[in-house]
């Protein structure tokens, strides 16, 4: 049975991409902060919990090693942490700003260099980077956020052309648009993306032909 790791998993997309992973056969474990918020689709799905800051290299690594311990070396690993700070540019407070770039970069390079050390020796392996049109194009007082996923979009590209080659799939998603939950209802009209769709939209990606890997797919409702 596969193993899956989700990291910065929530109540919205990564419990749908919990469900999805379960579905189709994979072990799935949970990384967060907080794991209390987890305890239902833990039930739900039969994932694994795991405390970790995905910005604390140490942490990131203990994870890592935890499920080596466990026989549960992932085979897919996705990152889903993000942070954002809002304001105007004058008043941003700079150790916000610096959480900001941390948890939606920096993290991003711990969780896949921890991936690549296992997934390189076996020839094999998906990393799955979660971004958002923040990433594409800046908006007004929202400065930290687009930078920080700019340079998640770097981050994939350049692991996507060292690592594809290796038999590694890395892709990046743009998710261009909100995402209905259930504090943010569908309104009927289109205006939403809906997390379980998006998962599945992951799993395709997992299920593409090594000849035709995707190193970017972009999402909008």
């Amino acid at each position: 049975m596969p193993d899956a790791l989700i990291v910065g998993a929530g109540q919205g997309l990564s419990a749908s991409l919990a469900r999805t992973l379960a579905a189709a056969g994979h072990r799935v474990a949970l990384a967060a902060r907080n794991i209390e918020k987890l305890g239902a689709i833990a039930a739900e799905t039969g994932a694994t919990l795991h405390a970790c800051d995905a910005a604390d290299p140490a942490a990131v690594a203990a994870l890592f090693a935890a499920l080596d311990a466990e026989g549960r070396s992932p085979e897919v690993v996705t990152y889903n942490a993000s942070y954002r700070v809002r304001g105007p540019v004058a008043e941003l407070e700079p150790e916000a700003v610096r959480r900001t770039l941390e948890v939606s970069a920096f993290g991003a390079f711990l969780v896949a260099q921890q991936a690549a050390r296992r997934m390189l020796p076996r020839g094999t392996g998906a990393i799955l980077l979660t971004g958002a049109s923040a990433g594409v194009k800046g908006y007004p007082n929202s400065a930290p956020f687009a930078m920080g996923k700019f340079a998640l979009r770097g981050l994939a590209e350049s692991l996507a052309r060292e690592l594809h080659p290796k038999g590694i799939h890395v892709c990046h998603f743009v998710i261009d648009g909100g995402i209905a939950s259930a504090s943010r209802p569908d309104p009927g009209n289109d205006s939403l993306l809906h997390p379980g769709a998006i998962a599945e939209t992951y799993m395709a990606v997992l299920r593409q032909p090594r000849s035709v890997w995707s190193h970017e797919v972009a999402v909008r409702p």
